[in-house]
C-alpha cells in the first residue's frame, strides 16, 4: 500500500465523483480510477458503490477513510512538527478572513511590529471546506464557524443603520427595524455572514429588505452611504471610524441586533509556533478594540 494510493483514495472519498477528484489532483480520470481498483484489488474489498454518473463510499469505505484522515493527518502534523522545531522553521501562516477584513491591516501591522519576517496567505474569497482545512487560523461569523475546529470568542458587537447626513433619520438616537421597511439597502451578498444576519433581523420584524445595491468590496458599500444612495446595516466595532463625515450611525432599539466574531483553528491538526503567536496577538487584540468601545 502507497502513500499516494491514500492521498487519491480520500480526494474521491470526498469529491464522491472520479472527475472532480482527478481535477483537484492533476492527474487524468482513467489514473485515478486505475490507482483506485489498485487500492481495492490488495484490501480485497470494494470501497465505493458506482453509478453511470458519480460514487459513493460504501460501508467498507467509510471505515477505511476514517482511518486514512488519522494516518495522512499524522503524518502531515509530524512534517509540520519538525520543521517548526528547527532554527529555520518557518514563519509563515494561512489566515482565512471571512469577517472584519476592514481591520486586517491594522492587526497585520500590530503583528508584525514583533514579528517582521512573518509571511502571510490571506484567503478572503474562498469557498469553505467541509473536509479538508486549508488554513490555520480563520477569522468568522460566531454563528457561522467552521466545522471540526477548536474556537475562541473574540467580541460581540452590536450591528447599527448607516445613513447619509442628510437622511431625515439622521438626528435620531435609536431607530426601530420596523422604520427601516421603506428603505431602499446597500448591502453584501447573499452568502456574506453580515448579510445573512442583517436579512434574519428584517425577517423578525416583518419585511424583506429592498436592496437597491448589492456589492462584495466593504469600501463600496460605505462609498453608497456617502452618496446618498441608500442605508446599510455595519458592524458598530469593526466598521466604527470607517464611514467618514458624511455618514452616520443609529443604534437599533432591538437589542437582538448584533453579532459575534470568533476565531477557529481545526481540532486534531499541530498548530505551528508562528500560528499559536498570531493566535494570542489576534485575541489581544479584539481585546482591547472591545474595551477601546466600553464607556
Amino acid at each position: 500500500m502507497e502513500l499516494l494510493q491514500l492521498k487519491y483514495f480520500q480526494m474521491a472519498a470526498r469529491m464522491e465523483h472520479m472527475t472532480q477528484a482527478a481535477q483537484r489532483l492533476h492527474i487524468s480520470q482513467p489514473a485515478l480510477s486505475k490507482m483506485i481498483a489498485s487500492l481495492e484489488s490488495e484490501l480485497g474489498v470494494k470501497l465505493f458503490e458506482r453509478t453511470s454518473k458519480a460514487i459513493r463510499l460504501n460501508e467498507h469505505g467509510r471505515h477505511f477513510l476514517s482511518k486514512v484522515d488519522i494516518a495522512l493527518q499524522a503524518l502531515e502534523d509530524g512534517q509540520r512538527e519538525l520543521k517548526d522545531l528547527t532554527e529555520a522553521a518557518s514563519e509563515f501562516i494561512t489566515l482565512d478572513v471571512r469577517v472584519s477584513s476592514h481591520l486586517l491591516p491594522g492587526l497585520l501591522a500590530e503583528y508584525r511590529k514583533e514579528k517582521p519576517d512573518t509571511q502571510f496567505h490571506l484567503l478572503q474569497h474562498a469557498l469553505p471546506n467541509d473536509y479538508a482545512y486549508e488554513f490555520d487560523l480563520c477569522l468568522s461569523d460566531g454563528a457561522n464557524p467552521p466545522p471540526g475546529c477548536n474556537s475562541v470568542s473574540l467580541l460581540k458587537e452590536a450591528i447599527v443603520v448607516a445613513l447619509p447626513s442628510e437622511h431625515r433619520y439622521a438626528k435620531r438616537e435609536y431607530i426601530s427595524l420596523e422604520d427601516l421597511k421603506e428603505e431602499r439597502f446597500i448591502s453584501l451578498p447573499p452568502g456574506k455572514s453580515l448579510r445573512e444576519t442583517t436579512d434574519a433581523f428584517c425577517r423578525l420584524a416583518g419585511f424583506t429588505p429592498h436592496i437597491q445595491f448589492e456589492s462584495d468590496d466593504p469600501a463600496t458599500v460605505r462609498g453608497l452611504i456617502r452618496a446618498g444612495q441608500g442605508v446599510a446595516f455595519l458592524p458598530a466595532i469593526t466598521w466604527g471610524g470607517s464611514t467618514g463625515a458624511d455618514v452616520v450611525t443609529i443604534p437599533l432599539k432591538e437589542g437582538y441586533c448584533e453579532r459575534s466574531i470568533s476565531l477557529h483553528w481545526p481540532k486534531g491538526r499541530y498548530l505551528t509556533q508562528a500560528a499559536t503567536s498570531f493566535r494570542d496577538c489576534t485575541i489581544q487584540y479584539f481585546a482591547e478594540l472591545a474595551k477601546a468601545d466600553t464607556p
